[in-house]
């Protein structure tokens, strides 16, 4: 896992299997991330099982990591599907190791 430091904010993208995305901000990655694994509120993300880390950025702006997330929903699906393969051609689930799976029971 990497390191989470204090301060930082994050502009997430989370999947389902069947790839519909959902795009959020957050300022602790590992416990949203958990939130989406677990469905603990109701919405979107819930609904459609986005619940795989598919990529992420780091902002020490919280500004800049609001900006960004309204930029990437603007994007064309397309455009943000190139986004992911740039960095994770395989769509592999970023976040698997972070959790037991005691913990996501």
């Amino acid at each position: 896992m990497f390191a989470m430091h204090q301060g930082f904010c994050y502009t997430y993208i989370v999947a389902s299997r069947s790839l519909t995305l959902y795009i959020g901000m957050t300022g602790n990655l590992h416990k949203r991330i958990f939130e989406h694994k677990r469905k603990i509120y109701e919405g979107f993300s819930a609904t459609y099982n986005c619940n795989r880390l598919v990529w992420f950025e780091r902002f020490a702006d919280p500004r800049r990591a609001i900006a960004r997330e309204k930029q990437l929903k603007g994007w064309t699906r397309a455009k943000k599907i190139a986004l992911i393969t740039k960095s994770n051609p395989t769509w592999i689930d970023l976040s698997e190791q972070w959790y037991t799976t005691e913990q996501l029971a």
